[in-house]
Protein backbone atom coordinates (compact mmCIF):
# COMPACT_ATOMS: atom_id res chain seq x y z
CA UNK A 1 0.00 0.00 0.00
CA UNK A 2 2.75 2.42 1.01
CA UNK A 3 4.70 1.51 -2.14
CA UNK A 4 1.62 2.20 -4.27
CA UNK A 5 1.12 5.62 -2.65
CA UNK A 6 4.78 6.49 -3.10
CA UNK A 7 4.67 5.60 -6.79
CA UNK A 8 1.45 7.56 -7.22
CA UNK A 9 3.00 10.63 -5.59
CA UNK A 10 6.14 10.31 -7.69
CA UNK A 11 4.07 9.93 -10.81
CA UNK A 12 2.36 13.22 -10.03
CA UNK A 13 5.68 14.98 -9.52
CA UNK A 14 6.85 17.24 -12.39
CA UNK A 15 10.46 16.33 -11.57
CA UNK A 16 9.71 12.62 -11.89
CA UNK A 17 7.84 13.18 -15.14
CA UNK A 18 10.69 15.27 -16.54
CA UNK A 19 13.33 12.72 -15.60
CA UNK A 20 11.20 9.90 -16.97
CA UNK A 21 10.67 11.79 -20.22
CA UNK A 22 14.41 12.37 -20.53
CA UNK A 23 15.06 8.67 -20.10
CA UNK A 24 12.51 8.03 -22.86
CA UNK A 25 14.44 10.18 -25.36
CA UNK A 26 15.74 9.18 -27.78
CA UNK A 27 13.96 5.89 -28.36
CA UNK A 28 14.61 5.85 -32.11
CA UNK A 29 17.16 7.30 -34.55
CA UNK A 30 17.45 11.09 -34.77
CA UNK A 31 18.05 12.83 -38.09
CA UNK A 32 20.45 15.76 -38.41
CA UNK A 33 19.59 17.81 -41.49
CA UNK A 34 22.62 19.35 -43.18
CA UNK A 35 21.61 21.98 -45.81
CA UNK A 36 24.62 21.30 -48.03
CA UNK A 37 26.43 18.53 -49.87
CA UNK A 38 28.73 16.08 -48.07
CA UNK A 39 32.25 17.28 -47.39
CA UNK A 40 31.72 20.97 -46.58
CA UNK A 41 32.08 22.74 -43.25
CA UNK A 42 28.43 22.32 -42.28
CA UNK A 43 28.56 18.61 -43.06
CA UNK A 44 31.79 18.19 -41.08
CA UNK A 45 30.27 19.79 -37.98
CA UNK A 46 27.11 17.71 -38.31
CA UNK A 47 28.99 14.42 -38.58
CA UNK A 48 31.28 15.30 -35.69
CA UNK A 49 28.34 15.99 -33.38
CA UNK A 50 26.36 13.03 -34.69
CA UNK A 51 29.10 10.56 -33.74
CA UNK A 52 29.37 11.96 -30.21
CA UNK A 53 25.60 12.16 -29.69
CA UNK A 54 25.21 8.54 -30.80
CA UNK A 55 27.89 7.40 -28.36
CA UNK A 56 26.45 9.41 -25.46
CA UNK A 57 22.76 8.63 -25.99
CA UNK A 58 22.84 5.12 -27.42
CA UNK A 59 20.85 5.93 -30.55
CA UNK A 60 21.81 6.61 -34.13
CA UNK A 61 22.08 10.24 -35.20
CA UNK A 62 21.82 10.08 -38.98
CA UNK A 63 23.09 12.83 -41.28
CA UNK A 64 20.58 13.79 -43.97
CA UNK A 65 22.08 16.09 -46.61
CA UNK A 66 19.44 18.40 -48.11
CA UNK A 67 21.52 20.57 -50.44
CA UNK A 68 20.22 23.20 -52.85
CA UNK A 69 19.12 26.82 -53.15
CA UNK A 70 22.03 28.05 -50.99
CA UNK A 71 20.66 26.09 -48.03
CA UNK A 72 17.01 27.09 -48.34
CA UNK A 73 15.88 23.53 -49.15
CA UNK A 74 17.41 22.16 -45.97
CA UNK A 75 16.15 25.02 -43.80
CA UNK A 76 12.62 24.62 -45.14
CA UNK A 77 12.71 20.84 -44.62
CA UNK A 78 13.74 21.25 -40.98
CA UNK A 79 11.14 23.97 -40.40
CA UNK A 80 8.36 21.58 -41.47
CA UNK A 81 9.37 18.83 -39.04
CA UNK A 82 7.71 18.17 -35.69
CA UNK A 83 9.40 19.59 -32.60
CA UNK A 84 9.68 16.17 -30.97
CA UNK A 85 13.45 15.87 -30.61
CA UNK A 86 13.90 13.57 -33.59
CA UNK A 87 14.99 16.22 -36.10
CA UNK A 88 17.95 18.56 -35.69
CA UNK A 89 19.53 21.09 -38.06
CA UNK A 90 23.11 22.22 -38.46
CA UNK A 91 23.15 25.62 -40.16
CA UNK A 92 25.71 28.31 -41.01
CA UNK A 93 25.28 32.05 -40.52
CA UNK A 94 23.44 32.30 -43.84
CA UNK A 95 20.26 31.03 -42.16
CA UNK A 96 19.97 34.60 -40.81
CA UNK A 97 20.30 36.31 -44.21
CA UNK A 98 19.10 34.09 -47.06
CA UNK A 99 15.43 34.96 -46.61
CA UNK A 100 16.24 38.53 -47.60
CA UNK A 101 16.66 37.59 -51.28
CA UNK A 102 13.84 35.03 -51.54
CA UNK A 103 10.36 36.05 -52.66
CA UNK A 104 8.64 33.29 -50.75
CA UNK A 105 11.02 31.91 -48.12
CA UNK A 106 9.71 28.70 -46.60
CA UNK A 107 11.48 29.28 -43.30
CA UNK A 108 11.97 31.98 -40.68
CA UNK A 109 15.11 31.79 -38.54
CA UNK A 110 13.39 33.48 -35.59
CA UNK A 111 10.01 31.72 -35.76
CA UNK A 112 10.54 28.21 -37.08
CA UNK A 113 13.48 26.98 -35.02
CA UNK A 114 14.53 26.45 -31.42
CA UNK A 115 18.17 27.52 -30.97
CA UNK A 116 20.26 24.91 -29.13
CA UNK A 117 23.81 26.28 -29.28
CA UNK A 118 26.26 28.15 -31.47
CA UNK A 119 28.85 25.45 -32.14
CA UNK A 120 31.82 27.34 -33.61
CA UNK A 121 32.60 30.77 -35.03
CA UNK A 122 35.47 32.17 -37.06
CA UNK A 123 36.64 35.13 -39.05
CA UNK A 124 36.43 35.16 -42.81
CA UNK A 125 39.16 36.55 -45.02
CA UNK A 126 39.10 38.98 -47.94
CA UNK A 127 41.29 37.53 -50.68
CA UNK A 128 42.25 38.60 -54.19
CA UNK A 129 43.98 36.93 -57.11
CA UNK A 130 47.74 37.74 -57.00
CA UNK A 131 47.47 39.61 -60.30
CA UNK A 132 45.24 42.25 -58.69
CA UNK A 133 47.40 45.28 -57.78
CA UNK A 134 46.17 45.50 -54.19
CA UNK A 135 47.98 44.52 -51.00
CA UNK A 136 45.60 46.09 -48.50
CA UNK A 137 41.98 47.12 -48.14
CA UNK A 138 43.09 50.70 -48.88
CA UNK A 139 44.62 49.55 -52.16
CA UNK A 140 41.48 47.64 -53.13
CA UNK A 141 39.25 50.62 -52.34
CA UNK A 142 41.47 52.94 -54.40
CA UNK A 143 41.52 50.47 -57.29
CA UNK A 144 37.74 50.05 -57.21
CA UNK A 145 37.22 53.81 -57.28
CA UNK A 146 39.64 54.13 -60.19
CA UNK A 147 38.27 51.30 -62.34
CA UNK A 148 34.55 51.73 -61.49
CA UNK A 149 32.29 48.72 -61.89
CA UNK A 150 35.10 46.59 -63.32
CA UNK A 151 36.30 44.72 -60.24
CA UNK A 152 34.38 41.52 -59.57
CA UNK A 153 33.79 39.56 -56.38
CA UNK A 154 32.60 35.99 -55.97
CA UNK A 155 30.23 34.64 -53.34
CA UNK A 156 28.75 31.21 -52.51
CA UNK A 157 25.33 32.55 -53.46
CA UNK A 158 23.09 35.58 -53.42
CA UNK A 159 22.00 36.42 -49.89
CA UNK A 160 24.78 34.41 -48.28
CA UNK A 161 26.73 36.07 -45.48
CA UNK A 162 29.94 36.22 -47.59
CA UNK A 163 27.88 38.11 -50.20
CA UNK A 164 26.43 40.51 -47.64
CA UNK A 165 29.85 40.93 -46.01
CA UNK A 166 31.08 42.45 -49.29
CA UNK A 167 27.94 44.59 -49.53
CA UNK A 168 28.72 45.87 -46.03
CA UNK A 169 32.27 46.70 -47.11
CA UNK A 170 31.00 48.45 -50.23
CA UNK A 171 28.65 50.53 -48.12
CA UNK A 172 31.35 51.50 -45.61
CA UNK A 173 33.91 52.41 -48.30
CA UNK A 174 31.59 53.88 -50.96
CA UNK A 175 32.90 51.63 -53.75
CA UNK A 176 31.25 49.60 -56.48
CA UNK A 177 32.05 45.95 -57.19
CA UNK A 178 30.34 43.51 -59.54
CA UNK A 179 28.81 40.53 -57.74
CA UNK A 180 29.30 37.07 -59.30
CA UNK A 181 27.25 34.52 -57.33
CA UNK A 182 28.12 30.82 -57.40
CA UNK A 183 26.48 27.66 -56.12
CA UNK A 184 28.75 27.18 -53.14
CA UNK A 185 32.17 28.19 -51.87
CA UNK A 186 34.30 25.84 -53.97
CA UNK A 187 33.33 26.99 -57.50
CA UNK A 188 33.61 30.65 -56.52
CA UNK A 189 36.99 30.20 -54.89
CA UNK A 190 38.19 28.17 -57.89
CA UNK A 191 37.44 31.07 -60.22
CA UNK A 192 39.26 33.56 -57.98
CA UNK A 193 42.28 31.23 -57.92
CA UNK A 194 42.04 30.97 -61.70
CA UNK A 195 41.94 34.76 -62.10
CA UNK A 196 38.46 34.83 -63.62
CA UNK A 197 37.11 36.81 -60.64
CA UNK A 198 39.09 39.40 -58.68
CA UNK A 199 38.09 38.95 -55.05
CA UNK A 200 36.08 37.01 -52.49
CA UNK A 201 35.28 36.97 -48.79
CA UNK A 202 35.56 33.34 -47.73
CA UNK A 203 36.07 31.20 -44.63
CA UNK A 204 39.69 30.87 -43.57
CA UNK A 205 39.75 27.07 -43.60
CA UNK A 206 38.89 27.01 -47.32
CA UNK A 207 41.26 29.83 -48.26
CA UNK A 208 44.36 29.15 -46.16
CA UNK A 209 45.91 26.32 -48.23
CA UNK A 210 45.71 28.52 -51.32
CA UNK A 211 47.08 31.51 -49.42
CA UNK A 212 50.01 29.39 -48.22
CA UNK A 213 50.59 28.21 -51.81
CA UNK A 214 50.66 31.79 -53.11
CA UNK A 215 47.53 31.32 -55.21
CA UNK A 216 45.54 33.90 -53.22
CA UNK A 217 46.57 37.13 -51.52
CA UNK A 218 44.87 37.94 -48.20
CA UNK A 219 44.04 41.59 -47.61
CA UNK A 220 42.13 41.51 -44.32
CA UNK A 221 40.13 39.33 -41.94
CA UNK A 222 36.54 40.16 -41.08
CA UNK A 223 36.70 39.84 -37.28
CA UNK A 224 37.33 42.62 -34.77
CA UNK A 225 40.61 40.99 -33.73
CA UNK A 226 43.23 39.22 -35.82
CA UNK A 227 42.69 35.54 -36.55
CA UNK A 228 45.06 33.00 -34.98
CA UNK A 229 45.25 31.12 -38.27
CA UNK A 230 46.40 34.29 -40.12
CA UNK A 231 48.15 36.39 -37.46
CA UNK A 232 49.93 38.66 -39.95
CA UNK A 233 46.75 39.64 -41.77
CA UNK A 234 45.13 42.84 -40.40
CA UNK A 235 41.44 43.29 -39.71
CA UNK A 236 39.23 45.48 -41.88
CA UNK A 237 38.80 47.74 -38.85
CA UNK A 238 42.58 48.21 -38.63
CA UNK A 239 42.42 49.64 -42.13
CA UNK A 240 40.25 52.41 -40.71
CA UNK A 241 36.78 51.21 -41.66
CA UNK A 242 34.96 51.31 -38.34
CA UNK A 243 33.69 48.33 -36.38
CA UNK A 244 33.51 46.05 -39.40
CA UNK A 245 32.66 42.46 -38.48
CA UNK A 246 31.26 39.58 -40.53
CA UNK A 247 31.80 36.23 -38.81
CA UNK A 248 31.05 32.77 -40.13
CA UNK A 249 29.47 30.45 -37.56
CA UNK A 250 27.68 27.13 -37.42
CA UNK A 251 24.79 26.48 -35.06
CA UNK A 252 22.68 23.58 -33.85
CA UNK A 253 18.91 24.04 -34.12
CA UNK A 254 15.73 22.02 -33.60
CA UNK A 255 12.26 22.67 -35.01
CA UNK A 256 10.14 25.10 -32.99
CA UNK A 257 8.40 23.51 -30.04
CA UNK A 258 11.12 21.01 -29.18
CA UNK A 259 10.96 20.32 -25.40
CA UNK A 260 13.36 22.38 -23.33
CA UNK A 261 14.72 19.31 -21.55
CA UNK A 262 15.91 17.89 -24.89
CA UNK A 263 17.34 21.24 -25.98
CA UNK A 264 19.25 21.58 -22.70
CA UNK A 265 20.58 18.05 -22.92
CA UNK A 266 21.90 18.59 -26.44
CA UNK A 267 23.50 21.90 -25.47
CA UNK A 268 25.33 20.28 -22.55
CA UNK A 269 26.51 17.41 -24.76
CA UNK A 270 27.72 19.81 -27.47
CA UNK A 271 29.63 21.94 -24.96
CA UNK A 272 31.29 18.77 -23.62
CA UNK A 273 32.29 17.68 -27.14
CA UNK A 274 33.82 21.10 -27.82
CA UNK A 275 36.00 20.85 -24.71
CA UNK A 276 37.70 17.68 -25.95
CA UNK A 277 41.28 18.24 -27.22
CA UNK A 278 40.69 16.01 -30.25
CA UNK A 279 37.65 18.08 -31.25
CA UNK A 280 39.61 21.31 -30.95
CA UNK A 281 42.34 19.80 -33.10
CA UNK A 282 39.83 18.84 -35.80
CA UNK A 283 38.28 22.31 -35.70
CA UNK A 284 41.58 24.18 -35.99
CA UNK A 285 40.88 27.70 -37.18
CA UNK A 286 37.40 27.72 -35.66
CA UNK A 287 36.60 29.07 -32.19
CA UNK A 288 34.52 26.60 -30.13
CA UNK A 289 31.50 28.33 -28.56
CA UNK A 290 28.88 26.00 -27.03
CA UNK A 291 26.82 28.84 -25.54
CA UNK A 292 23.37 28.55 -23.97
CA UNK A 293 20.16 28.48 -26.03
CA UNK A 294 19.29 31.93 -24.68
CA UNK A 295 22.67 33.38 -25.66
CA UNK A 296 22.47 31.80 -29.10
CA UNK A 297 18.97 33.22 -29.60
CA UNK A 298 20.38 36.72 -29.03
CA UNK A 299 23.14 36.09 -31.58
CA UNK A 300 20.56 35.01 -34.17
CA UNK A 301 18.35 38.06 -33.55
CA UNK A 302 21.33 40.42 -33.82
CA UNK A 303 22.49 38.77 -37.06
CA UNK A 304 19.02 38.94 -38.63
CA UNK A 305 18.78 42.64 -37.76
CA UNK A 306 22.30 43.38 -39.01
CA UNK A 307 21.94 41.67 -42.39
CA UNK A 308 18.46 43.09 -42.90
CA UNK A 309 19.96 46.57 -42.60
CA UNK A 310 22.83 45.69 -44.96
CA UNK A 311 20.46 44.26 -47.57
CA UNK A 312 18.25 47.34 -47.35
CA UNK A 313 21.24 49.68 -47.78
CA UNK A 314 22.40 47.64 -50.80
CA UNK A 315 18.87 47.68 -52.25
CA UNK A 316 18.84 43.91 -52.62
CA UNK A 317 15.53 42.66 -53.95
CA UNK A 318 13.88 39.27 -53.36
CA UNK A 319 14.00 37.01 -56.41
Amino acid sequence: MHRFLLLALLGASPLFNDLHAQSDWPTKPVRIIVPSSPGGGTDTIGRLLGVHFSAALGQQFIIENRAGAAGAIGYAAAARMAGDGYTLLIAPTTITSLHLVLKNPQFDALRDFTPITQVVASAQVLVVHPSIPARSVHDLVALAKKTRNELTFASPGEGSVPHLAVELLKNMTAIQLVHVPYKGVTPGLTDVIGGRVAAMIVNIISAKPHIDAGKLRPLAVTSLKRAEALPNVPTVSEAGYGEYEALQWFGLFAPAGTPQRIVSRLQVLTAAVLREPETRKRLAGEEPIGNSPEEFAKVIKNEVDKWTNVARAANLQPR
